[in-house]
């Protein structure tokens, strides 16, 4: 009997032995992600790119192989060619933004003052609400009636230095306040505001996270050779956060870039496709016009460049902890 007790218990403490080996254990604990990556994104990116090589139309997901006419079509169109360079100025213009005041926002809230708490709550808000919701009342901010921004043009005597800064026309002036969603120019730049509004909580907390990191003892040193708050955060502050601030842009990009609703939500492309992106391009030609692949080989122009944004990225910031 002992024996056999010994023969049974030999397997289970081979497989309890195994299951502690580093080279079993990671991939082990790895594999539910990878298995959940590969079903929530690697199937249907699978799929559109099947369709982009095909001429399929709403209501069918398949369809005759045309090779790589989608994707030359796509190219040769003046509103996808509008729909990239909108989707490149908006991401890196928001995200000029975003680094500037996540730089200055974390240098005042990693002090200690009366409602910090508060202050923090406030920061952290836009993150936390819906997309959609807080883009409605972006809306009511840029509405052409009730906007708060053009009462406020019009009590500081701006509305003029607006009009002529955004190249509005003859027709903006003080009794004819800007149409911020009904422009090109002033489209452009409501949509740069809300995405950057949008990111810039993220952006906050990765840099308040990085000053975390910031051992007291260079604080100390830059406070003994008289570095002001504003001399301490160029050249003490930002430089160590390089990294992680690197970080924080690159999650910045590639939220900004595949975004739908802002864009939808305010200006749905207009006026004249003049604000359209490639996320909103690619389900109005997808799905409104139902050429389901033309749209998914619209789409998947975002993927080549979110990916070499993403390498580039990551190498920089690999580059700066190194250094």
């Amino acid at each position: 009997m002992a024996a056999v007790a010994g023969g049974l218990g030999r397997p289970r403490r081979r497989w309890k032995n195994l299951l502690e080996e580093k080279r079993v254990l990671g991939p082990l604990l790895i594999a539910p992600a990878v298995i959940f990556v590969l079903i929530v994104v690697g199937v249907p990116l699978a799929w559109s790119l099947y369709l982009s090589l095909t001429d399929a139309t709403g209501g069918s997901l398949s369809g005759k192989f045309i090779g790589l006419d989608n994707f030359t079509e796509a190219w040769h169109d003046q509103n996808f060619r509008t729909a990239l360079e909108n989707t490149l100025i908006i991401t890196f213009s928001a995200q000029v933004i975003v680094v500037i005041g996540a730089a200055v926002l974390s240098h005042f809230l990693v002090r200690d003052f009366r409602g910090k708490w508060f202050v923090r709550f406030l920061v952290i808000l836009p993150w936390a609400a819906p997309v959609a919701l807080v883009t409605i009342l972006w809306l009511w901010i840029f509405d052409s009636l009730f906007s708060v921004v053009n009462w406020t043009l019009k009590e500081t005597h701006t509305v003029g230095a607006v009009c002529s800064l955004f190249d509005v026309g003859s027709g903006c002036g003080a009794n004819n306040p800007p149409q911020w969603l009904g422009h090109p120019n002033l489209a452009i730049f409501a949509i740069i505001m809300v995405q950057a509004w949008r990111v810039l909580p993220f952006a906050v907390i990765i840099f308040i996270a990085g000053r975390a990191s910031i051992p007291a003892e260079v604080d100390d040193a830059a406070k003994i050779d008289g570095a002001g708050p504003l001399k301490k955060l160029w050249y003490v502050d930002l430089p160590l956060q390089l990294p992680i601030a690197l970080v924080a842009v690159l999650f910045g990009i590639v939220f900004t870039a595949a975004d739908f609703a802002v864009v939808w939500l305010l200006t749905r492309g207009g006026p004249f496709n003049s604000t359209q992106v490639l996320t909103t391009w690619s389900e109005s030609i997808g799905i409104e016009s139902t050429r389901v692949g033309a749209g998914a080989a619209i789409s998947l122009y975002l993927f080549p460049l979110l990916a070499a944004v993403t390498i580039l990225m990551l190498f920089f910031a690999r580059r700066a902890q190194v250094s």
